[in-house]
């Protein structure tokens, strides 16, 4: 992170540049894009954090002057080229934002936020539903703050926006009634936050289906709000229902994989450095994965702290895990959360299947581990191999 000084009144006529983050007058910039501006170093090291650091040279062709292009059709294909790098910096900055509010930091998660209200806010207009997800990203950040009087506002124009357009943007509704549930739920008043979890959960089904990970969101934040209760039996069946749809995904995106043949896996190393990772990216993305790590980390301590029944439980979620971090790559905690699975259901009758998938799980992060870096065979270790 670099900066430089820039002096209000050495601005040219008519200029006023202002900071990233709060609108005030500017007093330093970013010297590795030059142009972006902050208020305060302070704000800065917080952009950095939160996003500048990812976008900080895609900024560059979307903040500089057009060129003059003399024709109709060269003007037309220059601004079809900024749209489509503005939707790319939404669908980034947003994944970036939710990734940060999953792993629990909504400080770092607002800037990312910000940007891509700006940016939906420059390509579809200060009315549209595409605005929505940028909304309810603010919102949660704020809720995970504390600032509850914010995320309240961020929801009402959310809701305004969506009752307003004729707009329909899939998969937008069950997260305004998510986070009207979070909302209620840090305010104490549970019955409300359970009457709109409900619908979170309704909307959600009828977009994903009943048994998804866009849904078990839903049942997570539901579960929550039992367990914050007292209620410990309903929170634990939807514990368990969180981890059924989780444990069900991850597993088709492993077996997926073990079932590849050798030559793909092999072409897929030598285009990518991560072999037979891209059906992963395409199934689970990074905000995905986040989210993931939280949930299931949050039932096994739960469980494993005794506050709800573990017996034949914990080994469900530990497999669960296990399949999460071989999916992340991280072997030595597959290898870890794979053992105490297969210990688990080792104790449980008729689960031969089960112990048979943790057993390959095990080999397979055990063979990573044996090449160097521990991240799985290079290319070369590949085309070799065959």
């Amino acid at each position: 992170m670099l900066s430089s000084s820039v002096y209000p009144l050495a601005n040219p006529k008519g200029v006023k540049l202002l900071c990233e983050l709060c609108k005030k007058t500017a007093h330093y910039m970013c010297t590795q894009c030059r142009v972006t501006y902050y208020c305060d170093l302070e704000h800065q090291k917080a952009d950095w954090i939160g996003i500048h650091e990812k976008i900080c040279q895609l900024l560059i062709p979307l903040r500089t002057s057009i060129p003059f292009f003399s024709s109709e059709k060269e003007r037309w294909h220059s601004q079809q080229q900024i749209v489509q790098r503005q939707k790319h910096m939404i669908d980034l900055t947003r994944t970036v934002a939710q990734k940060l509010l999953f792993e629990g930091k909504p400080d770092e998660a607002i800037p990312g936020a910000l940007q891509s209200l700006r940016f939906a806010t420059s390509v579809y207009g200060t009315t549209s539903a595409e605005l929505v997800p940028s909304y309810l990203l603010l919102a949660e950040a704020s809720i995970g703050l504390g600032q509850l009087q914010d995320a309240e506002e961020y929801l009402s124009q959310a809701q305004w926006t969506v009752m307003k357009t004729s707009e329909c943007i899939t998969g937008v509704e069950y997260k305004l009634y998510r986070n009207l549930g979070l909302l209620y739920s840090a305010r104490g008043n549970y019955e409300k936050a359970l009457w709109y979890l409900a619908d979170d959960i309704y909307h959600a089904s009828e977009v994903f289906g009943t048994e998804d990970i866009h849904t078990a969101g839903g049942y997570f934040h539901m579960a929550n709000v039992f367990f914050g209760q007292g209620k410990m039996d309903i929170a634990d069946s939807m514990y368990t229902e969180v981890v059924d749809i989780w444990h069900k995904h991850l597993s088709e995106l492993v077996e997926a994989e073990m079932e590849k043949p050798k030559w793909k896996r092999m072409n897929a190393a030598l285009e990518d450095p991560d072999p037979g990772m891209e059906d992963y990216k395409e199934s689970l993305d990074v905000a995905q994965q986040a989210e993931a790590v939280q949930v299931l980390n949050a039932i096994n301590n739960i469980r494993d702290q005794g506050f709800v029944p573990k017996h034949g439980r914990i080994g469900k979620v530990a497999h669960a895990l296990a399949m999460l971090y071989y999916v992340i790559m991280d072997y030595r905690k597959v290898i870890d959360y794979g053992s105490q699975a297969l210990e688990e259901s080792k104790l449980l009758l008729n689960n031969d299947k089960e112990i048979e998938s943790i057993e390959n799980l095990l080999e397979m992060a055990h063979s990573a581990l044996g090449y160097p870096g521990g991240q799985g065979p290079s290319p070369t270790a590949w085309v070799t191999s065959c």
